[in-house]
Order: C-alpha cells, then structure tokens, then sequence
C-alpha cells in the first residue's frame, strides 16, 4: 500500500483562501476595524526573527495587520509583562504572541499567562490549557491544533487507537497529549527519562514525534501502518523520524511541508476567530 501523504503545506494554502474571504467580509462590516496579531520578539534569536517574520507575512496575505513589537535582550520579566498587559487592554489588538524562546532571564510562563484568555491565539496560557484538555472551548496550541486540523482533514480515525507522543514540551507534547486523548486515543508520552523508548515507539498506531532529534525514530522502530506526523526539522530538510520509515506507514506528514505550514495557519484561524468575537460578527467556534 502506498502511503497516503498528509500535505499541510496544500491544506494551509486552501484554508488561507476562506481565511481571506472571512478577513474580507468582517472588514466590510466594520469599517476602519481590522484584524491585528501582536507579536513580541525578545533579543536576537535569528530563527525566531524568521518565525515571526513568516507570521506577519501570513498575516497580511488573509487580509490582517501584524503589530511586531521588538525588544532588547535585557528586557526584564516586568517589563515584558507591561507590555503584555497594556495589550491585553488594546481594544484595537485581537491576538497576542509571544514567540518562544524568550531569553533565560526571563519568567517565560509568569509572561505566558498575562496573556488575556480571549486574544491568547496561540494556546500558551494555563487557563487556555487546562479548559482546552477539559474539551472547554478555547484556544488551542498552534502546532498540536494544527496536528489536530491536518489528521482530522485527512479523516485520520483516532477512536480506540494508541498514540504515543515523543516529547513533553507544553506547548507541543502535552496539549498534544490532551487532544488526542480527547479525541478517544489511548496515549503514551515518552521522553528523556522513559525506559526502553523503542518498544514504546513500536506499539503505537499514531505516532507523533517532538523531540527535537535529527531522525532519532528508526525506521525498525517504526509499526507498519501506523500514521507518522513528524513535527521536528533540522538542517537538510529532515525531521525527528528517519525519512526510510515513511514508505511504512499508512500516512505520514512530509518534511518541510507537514506540520510547519499548518502552525501558522493555525495562528491565523485562530486570531481570526479572536476578531470575530471581539467584534460581535458571526464568530466562529474555535
């Protein structure tokens, strides 16, 4: 059987289009009033200046303002807190984004949570965790909801199935974790600490991998047939699982072009979604 290609890279580029549609429509009812993601960039990671540059072009691909608020190394964990706060109350703003890493000085989950539940589109807060693992609507986190959206949108079927999720960050592997188990799985987390890793890895019908570890899954760790979504990338274009155990699997996700594309568009829906109920115009579920 040739596996089927979960394509995130197609699938973002079709839900931009309604994207921009609804950008247009909620534009046309409120005049002068448009959607506005609010990123901060703290000190000078490159790769986390690129992310956020690809966030703001998204952005005014569908229609959308980014507010890019850039800040020096030294930034202090108040201060970034005052910044978090004044736009939490900026009626103008709709979502807000911390991008992560923040340098190590600073209390990154005290600055998390500051973020207003209703503009925090990119599912980092406790509050917007614990509702969402409690099938509570709210905001989920945008690389695990972008997992969620992709599987769902290739009727991958959850119901009964084990799914072992390689990582334990909580902006991946444990909303990630909650989802699915939300969804009827019985799920697994391994991590640096989990004991005979590749006995795990070989039970599982649904794996995903989010370790950070240019192809550590094997492709003799690999269940055949199971579903491989791979959420790491690394120089060469390669990802946490060995591109051998694709030709495995029933479905896996490419790399580039699986999971990254569907994390933005995930934001973007999301912060979407944000204006919408701020704004009182047929506002979509989230």
């Amino acid at each position: 059987m040739i596996p089927q290609i979960l394509d995130g890279k197609l699938l973002a580029k079709q839900t931009e289009h309604s994207l921009s549609q609804r950008t247009a429509q909620l534009i046309m009812q409120n005049p002068g009033r448009i959607p506005i993601l609010a990123t901060i960039l703290v000190g000078n990671d490159p790769s986390s200046a690129t992310y956020v540059k690809m966030k703001g072009n998204a952005c005014r691909r569908i229609g959308m303002d980014s507010l890019c608020i850039e800040l020096d190394e030294n930034t202090t964990t108040q201060q970034l807190i005052d910044i978090i706060k004044d736009l939490n109350a900026n009626r103008n703003v709709h979502g807000i984004l911390l991008q992560h890493p923040v340098p190590s000085h600073i209390d990154e989950r005290q600055c998390f949570d500051t973020i207003a539940l209703e503009k925090d589109v990119d599912g980092v807060t406790c509050l917007g965790y614990g509702r969402m693992s409690m099938n509570i609507e709210a905001y989920g986190s945008a690389t695990p909801q972008g997992i969620i959206t992709l599987l769902s949108h290739y009727d991958i079927q959850y119901k009964g199935k084990h799914a072992i999720i390689l990582g334990r960050s909580p902006i991946l592997g444990k909303p990630m974790a909650a989802m699915l188990l939300n969804k009827d799985c019985t799920v697994t987390i391994c991590h640096s600490r989990t004991q005979n890793i590749q006995a795990h890895i070989q039970q599982a019908d649904i794996l995903i991998a989010a370790v950070g570890k240019p192809c550590f899954v094997q492709t003799d760790w690999v269940k055949p047939g199971a579903v491989l979504v791979d959420a790491g990338y690394h120089a060469g274009g390669i990802g946490d699982i060995h591109p051998d155990a694709f030709a495995l699997s029933s479905a896996y996700t490419p790399v580039p072009g699986g999971v990254g594309p569907m994390t933005i568009s995930t934001l973007m829906s999301q912060t979407l979604s944000a204006a919408e109920k701020a704004l009182s115009i047929n506002p979509s579920s989230i």
